[in-house]
């Protein structure tokens, strides 16, 4: 297990107040800049980022920022950062233009920067478009785009797309930049879940076909059941200000009472780990243990957890790995993992059962 080294945590704070340099955490990166005070250019455009890998994992902005700031002025500077405060091996730095981007690979992709570790620069990706599956056929494409308004900031233009064998439409948002599609990836789920009783998969837009196991959360768990008539209460509340939208996925226009499977009950929607020990205790089965272990952090800032649950009474291996992004601690994120693996063992055992 990596040590923090406290020598290198001090130099860092000391530079902060030595150079009176601003820099913010959240969502388990720190940024610098964004832009910088004092920046008189325009916003940069497009291919002037890069990407930064093998940063020794106690090596802090206190060295990369006056580095990666010898190639010319830096518009904004990202560093991965893990729950112990060591950083995640990788960074984001962006400029004024593409022609510095290009001197930054150029001139610092393999340099040194500590004996027997070497830098990895090249352009990052800069994955700006999502796309939002299982929304209703239904739905029309100004009504989403004025709900993802609502949402999300940094919109440049929202279409439709629909695949042949899939249910539902899907939605493909283009944002300003990497950074703010990065944000609403986090929010978006929630928020059709939590306004609309939808869930949708959020995934990064690629004109290939995005494998299942990489759309997080799995797709619309509403009317799942198992051996009996298990049915999940449907939520309903404020919604955004689209009564169209409100219309197609089959919620009220104004706002309405929680309603469970019976008139008199009340409840809100089950987390997947509550549905899932119900799922399980009404088919006879016995509750499900979870085995999870954070295995890496990728490059577009999610942890990739691998797992296992053991269900007494399913002959079958339940294993797999889903992302999420890190959440505010340790207990939180660990939470939110457990809840990604209940929501796919939903899909792999009770969804089977009901479609055969």
């Amino acid at each position: 297990m990596n040590i923090l080294n406290l020598d290198r945590v001090k130099a860092f704070h000391e530079w902060l107040e030595r150079t009176n340099t601003k820099i913010t955490q959240v969502n388990g990166q720190r940024k610098y800049g964004g832009p910088p005070d004092k920046w008189d250019g325009p916003v940069p455009g497009a291919r002037c980022e890069i990407y930064i890998t093998h940063i020794p994992r106690d090596t802090y902005e206190d060295v990369l920022i006056p580095l990666f700031t010898t190639v010319g002025p830096l518009w904004q500077f990202r560093l991965m950062m893990n729950f112990s405060g060591q950083n995640r091996g990788f960074a984001y730095a962006k400029y004024g233009s593409p022609a510095i981007a290009a001197s930054a690979i150029q001139l610092l992709h393999g340099h040194m920067i500590e004996p027997g570790v070497s830098l990895c620069v090249r352009h990052s990706t800069e994955k700006r478009q999502l796309c939002i599956g299982g929304l209703p056929v239904s739905t029309k494409q100004a009504d989403i785009s004025q709900v993802m308004h609502t949402m999300c900031e940094g919109i440049e233009r929202v279409s439709l797309k629909s695949e042949p064998g899939i249910a539902g439409m899907s939605a493909v948002v283009t944002f300003s930049s990497h950074y703010t599609a990065s944000m609403a990836k986090k929010v978006v789920i929630e928020a059709f879940k939590n306004q609309y009783a939808l869930r949708v998969s959020v995934s990064w837009f690629s004109s290939f076909k995005a494998s299942p196991n990489r759309l997080l959360p799995p797709q619309n768990l509403v009317n799942v059941s198992c051996r009996s008539s298990v049915l999940l209460p449907r939520q309903t509340g404020t919604l955004f200000h689209s009564p169209s939208f409100c219309k197609a996925v089959g919620g009220p226009i104004t706002p309405q009472p929680y309603e469970c499977s019976t008139p008199s009950s009340r409840a809100s929607l089950p987390s997947p780990m509550m549905l899932l020990n119900n799922l399980c205790q009404t088919a006879g089965f016995g509750p499900p243990h979870y085995k999870i272990s954070c295995s890496r952090a990728g490059p577009d800032g999610y942890l990739h957890f691998s797992y296992q649950v053991f269900i007494l009474g399913i002959n079958m291996s339940l294993e797999g790995v889903i992302m999420i992004l890190p959440g505010a601690n340790i207990s939180s994120t660990m939470e939110e993992a457990r809840e990604a693996v209940a929501q796919q063992v939903l899909r792999k055992v009770f969804h089977r059962q009901v479609s055969h």
